[in-house]
């Protein structure tokens, strides 16, 4: 038999203590603050509160599901719940991404990609916090800030070295 990763047995995994609760939501929190942060400092639509709330509420959804009383005895119910927690906050998500896309007709341009994008990785990192995936968490994270921080300027760098449009690239942002 394979033990589960994350250093829990699929009772201690599943049946969480109230503290153990709290910091799961608090990292999401924190999680979601830190990517806003970096969208305000670029001033985008979306920002540090409003990540915050994207990924404690998909935290909180998904604490809340895997938390039912007696889920943890019926593997195929778990299996459900957790499949139908995974389709229903990344496909609403994407509404509250979708309003920050906007597309130009006239000069044929979308603005706000990023910013979706942005949007739908917070609220994945906040099931991650709630599901106490810490390793994928963290690197999901790095990751992240590495994507939203330092590929911009190399992105940047690599259109103006092979002759594109530097501009197109701040659009999509």
């Amino acid at each position: 038999m394979f033990e589960l990763p994350y250093f829990a047995t699929a009772s201690q995994y599943f049946d969480i203590e109230l503290i153990d609760v709290i910091l799961r939501l608090l990292a999401a929190t924190v999680i979601g603050m830190m990517i806003g942060l970096n969208r305000d400092i670029n001033d985008k639509p979306t920002g540090m509160r409003t990540l915050a709330l994207v990924s404690l509420g998909a935290a909180v959804v998904s604490v809340v599901a895997v938390h039912f009383e007696g889920l943890i005895d019926n593997p195929d119910a778990l299996s459900r719940v957790v499949q139908g927690i995974l389709q229903g906050v990344l496909t609403g998500i994407g509404f509250i991404g979708a309003g920050v896309i906007m597309r130009q007709p006239k000069d044929k341009t979308v603005t706000g990609l990023t910013t979706a994008a942005t949007v739908w990785i917070t609220a994945a990192l906040g099931i991650a916090c709630a599901l106490a995936a810490w390793q994928i968490v963290l690197v999901a994270s790095v990751l992240t800030f590495f994507v939203l921080v330092v590929l911009k300027p190399v992105e940047l760098f690599l259109v103006r070295l092979f002759g594109g449009d530097p501009e197109a690239v701040k659009e999509d942002d």
